[in-house]
């Protein structure tokens, strides 16, 4: 299926207020596209909202959200279900320094229905990084049944192998997320399977239908099932 799998919405401060939950499943359908994942820093309250318009244009939502490790580093948390992403989302931002977000300077953090219209705004300041390591907010996706992928881990801002300089031994990342125009060693990614997606802030940039991501069937359980190949998970 044709997937971008990285697009933040008006929830994140540093997407356009015009990446409402109905205008990104209309971008994504008018491209052609087969699933999406709404991936806001820190948190997932857009995402009933998302899935509402996803399904009523016919995509596929994969639950997620894009959490910043103590490292700095962003970490891709997808979910089996809206509500098991929702109830992550809670804990890691409950997990942020106490800091009021500032929408003159940072951008606003809208809870948008799919009238597009603002239900809701987050007060905190979601673009920082959490108080958890890498290890610990693995275990939280984990914990919750989801599958945690290193995002764009070539590229220099908050990607893994520029803030830690390597791919750990621990946790594993069977998956990891890379991003094109950006140099990387081919050796870092055998015996990994490779996504790309466009981490889009606008609607212009959701991706073309031009990253075909096999599935054994074309539905979440299949998409679901293709990341989770072969993964092998820390079950400290």
């Amino acid at each position: 299926m044709f997937v971008d799998l990285h697009i933040h919405s008006c929830l994140s401060p540093c997407a356009d207020d015009d990446m409402t939950p109905a205008n990104i499943c209309g971008m994504a359908h008018l491209k052609g596209l087969d699933a999406i994942a709404v991936t806001d820093h820190n948190t997932a309250r857009n995402l009933p909202y998302v899935k509402e318009a996803a399904d009523y244009y016919g995509l596929i939502l994969l639950p997620g959200m894009e959490v910043t490790t103590r490292e700095e580093v962003h970490l891709l948390g997808y979910f089996p279900t809206v509500e098991a992403a929702v109830e992550a989302g809670e804990v890691f931002s409950s997990h942020l320094p106490p800091m009021p977000n500032d929408p003159k300077f940072f951008g606003n953090q809208r809870i948008v229905n799919t009238d597009d219209e603002v239900v809701g705004e987050e007060t905190r300041m979601l673009i920082g990084a959490t108080d958890l390591d890498l290890s610990e907010c693995t275990r939280i996706i984990r914990e919750r049944g989801g599958i945690a992928i290193p995002a764009h881990i070539n590229r220099g801002s908050n990607g893994l192998l520029m803030n830690l300089g390597m791919m750990p031994d621990e946790p594993v990342y069977p998956v990891v997320e890379v991003a094109r125009g950006h140099k990387i060693r081919e050796s870092i990614l055998e015996g990994r399977a490779v996504l790309y997606s466009s981490d889009a802030h606008q609607l212009g940039a959701i991706m073309e239908p031009d990253f075909n991501f096999d599935t054994p069937r074309f539905s979440l359980g299949g998409l679901l099932d293709a990341l989770n190949e072969n993964s092998i998970f820390d079950k400290n």
